[in-house]
């Protein structure tokens, strides 16, 4: 039987770890990698969730590429739809995504069943108190 490791094993050896260990149940293979801690009364208890999470990791599945969210709102979709008034509406998630500040500017460009938003070149001095 292995030892468990002081520190949950990730990347690379947690991979190769599973691998070794796939004839094992889930959770003896989550504690054989580390993923476990002593509750208050002694126990050993296997954070499951945790394994899962950084076995997913492992494998380029990023969970939350985010950090963490707080439960508010809804995540981005990367679809929008046409309201009845034929307006587009683009949400503050997506500009905010790309940096995007209010007054910047784009031209559209249509083709074939798809839109392209083409952002301006910013031509100003940097003076917005200027007329033209």
């Amino acid at each position: 039987m292995s030892e468990i490791p002081d520190t949950p094993l990730t990347g690379k050896a947690l991979l190769q770890k599973v691998k070794e260990l796939s004839h094992f149940p889930r959770r003896e293979t989550a504690k054989l990698c580390g993923y476990c801690s002593l509750s208050k009364d002694g126990q050993l208890r296997v954070n499951l969730t945790d394994f899962y999470d950084a076995v997913l990791g492992a494998k380029g599945v990023p969970l939350d590429p985010d950090g963490i969210k707080d439960g508010r709102g809804r995540d981005a979709t990367y679809e929008v739809t046409v309201h009845q008034n034929g307006q587009i509406v683009i949400g503050s998630t997506y500009t905010e995504k790309m940096g995007l500040k209010a007054g910047d500017r784009f031209k559209i460009k249509l083709g074939y069943k798809h839109i392209h938003l083409k952002q301006e070149e910013d031509t100003s001095t940097g003076d917005e108190n200027q007329v033209a």
